[in-house]
């Protein structure tokens, strides 16, 4: 187990876990649009990623789709303490 938050007692889910599936099906589906990055409140990041995008037609996208994967395979709670608690914006 990481160090950061202690998990809930009684089985209870993590709080910030229930974005997991969300951001990791965005960063699949709409991720050269930073779509999941906006949805996890990296702005900034997020900006970046719509630009490139654009710029490049969406060819960034194997980018984001290597992201929703990563969010997908974590532990509920290796993904509350990388980019919920730490902030984690890139990888």
């Amino acid at each position: 187990m990481s160090e950061g938050t202690p998990p809930p007692a009684g089985g209870a889910q993590i709080p910030g876990a229930e974005k997991k599936l969300v951001a990791g099906i965005l960063g699949i589906l709409l991720g050269y649009l930073g779509v999941h990055k906006f949805y996890l409140g990296y702005t900034k990041e997020g900006v970046i990623q719509l630009i490139i995008g654009v710029c490049t037609c969406g060819l960034t996208g194997i980018i984001s789709l290597i992201e929703g994967i990563i969010y997908l395979t974590k532990t509920d709670q290796e993904f509350v303490d990388t980019y919920i608690t730490n902030k984690k914006g890139w990888f």
